[in-house]
């Protein structure tokens, strides 16, 4: 039966799930992803991965997520446990209790920012300031006059350093909500947009030593939309942040994404020097460029669907897997650096003949904005990741005067293993 629904409805679920509103459609990019029958993590497939108590047969999940992504209906489960909200070894008594006390977590840490700010949970959102730097009261110019808009203002002057720098942030927070995903109806209703606004505003309150940055709207929204109850959304995006979170640290002298940009610019170094070169003459060596891609994990670059596809793949996907057995680590093989690699690549003759300053780099990698595959991206950051560590393997092994040196720093085995 869930095939036969999944054949039927194929083209048409996506816009059941995630419809566009008619006046943006045009200037949406077209989603390439399709629910697959035999392929795609189907509801009946994801039932069917839990024994008896509960406990998740991650494995079996996983290879049918990198066959062809997760059905619509059932992402926000399962995106539950590819963030690590849920331990697949865990029970369903033992997650109905966990879900219950994170509930009433996050509802202890609203109250609290309700005392500061009442308009939080009223279903409405602040973009305009409310508190002037040195502390002063402001009246809300956003609001109506009547009495219960007086009742959302902050009605004392603020002296706590903590609460002013977080509330002076919640206006950017509104203004970068009514600009999240606006192509979709889901966020026509004010009531979704302020959850957005409640989630990010309670998560730079708990999350003082960084706050907000702008980019967070971007990789919270699909948990707003994927999951109904708020509590488990913030949850969700918490622990997707737990990851994440130093790419949004940005001090005086650096960026969060800083490593990941210099990884980027050895791996282009290696594998393409002739256009490393023309990015460096260009004052691009820092691929300070592509900057947002690895920020917002390429929200911007594919249409909704394939953004929630390729995160799917990045998390547990092929490319996940492959790392493992390959024993490298994290930071120099993140599926998103390659990713970035792959889209240099592929535009490598445009940009080499037609760049002549960083304002035509970006111009060009602009241009590939809805028209990335998901999975074809990804295949492709796999060819480049093998290029690379090929490279570079043979550029250690250089180093050494003899195979018994270099199989014994490298594998740690021996001349004999190392000829047979």
């Amino acid at each position: 039966m869930a095939g036969i629904f999944l054949r039927k409805s194929a083209d048409d679920d996506l816009h059941a799930f995630y419809p566009i509103r008619p006046e943006c459609a045009a200037d949406v990019p077209k989603a390439r992803f399709r629910a697959r029958a035999g392929k795609t993590l189907s509801p009946r497939k994801w039932q069917a991965a839990f024994s008896e108590d509960g406990h998740l047969d991650i494995a079996k999940v996983l290879r049918r997520i990198q066959k062809g992504g997760i059905h619509p209906s059932i992402k926000g489960l399962v995106w539950e446990f590819l963030l690590g909200c849920f331990d697949p070894d865990s029970t369903f008594d033992e997650r109905t209790q966990l879900r219950q006390c994170r509930r009433q977590q996050y509802g202890r840490w609203k109250v609290e920012c309700q005392n500061m700010v009442p308009i939080i949970g009223s279903g409405k959102i602040i973009t305009a300031a409310i508190v002037s730097d040195d502390g002063q009261m402001l009246q809300d110019s956003s609001a109506n006059n009547d009495s219960q808009d007086q009742d959302w203002h902050v009605n004392s002057a603020i002296s706590d350093k903590k609460v002013l720098q977080w509330m002076l942030c919640l206006p950017q927070i509104g203004l970068d909500v009514v600009r999240t995903d606006r192509a979709l109806v889901f966020y026509e209703s004010e009531i979704n947009q302020a959850k957005l606004w409640d989630v990010l505003a309670i998560y730079s309150w708990v999350d003082n030593d960084i706050g907000y940055v702008q980019g967070m709207n971007d990789i919270a929204s699909p948990m707003i939309i994927l999951l109904e109850n708020e509590a488990d959304a913030f949850w969700c995006f918490e622990h997707a942040m737990r990851r994440l979170r130093e790419n949004f640290r940005c001090t005086t002298s650096s960026i969060g994404v800083q490593t990941q940009l210099s990884t980027l610019s050895q791996i282009i170094k290696t594998i393409d020097p002739k256009l490393h070169q023309h990015l460096e003459d260009l004052d691009g060596g820092e691929y300070l460029f592509a900057f947002r891609m690895l920020m917002v994990l390429f929200r911007r670059e594919f249409s909704f669907v394939d953004a929630l596809y390729l995160w799917e793949l990045k998390q547990y996907g092929k490319f996940v897997r492959k790392n493992v057995k390959s024993g490298q680590s994290d930071k120099q093989s993140a599926l998103s650096v390659f990713l970035v690699a792959s889209v240099l690549e592929t535009k490598n003759k445009k940009l080499l003949k037609e760049a002549k300053g960083l304002d035509d780099v970006v111009k060009i990698l602009g241009d590939i904005t809805g028209n990335l595959d998901a999975k074809k991206a990804c295949n492709e950051a796999l060819k480049i990741q093998k290029k690379y560590l090929s490279q570079e393997l043979m550029g250690v092994a250089q180093c050494y005067h003899s195979a018994d040196q270099f199989c014994t720093q490298i594998f740690g085995c021996a001349e004999q293993n190392c000829n047979s």
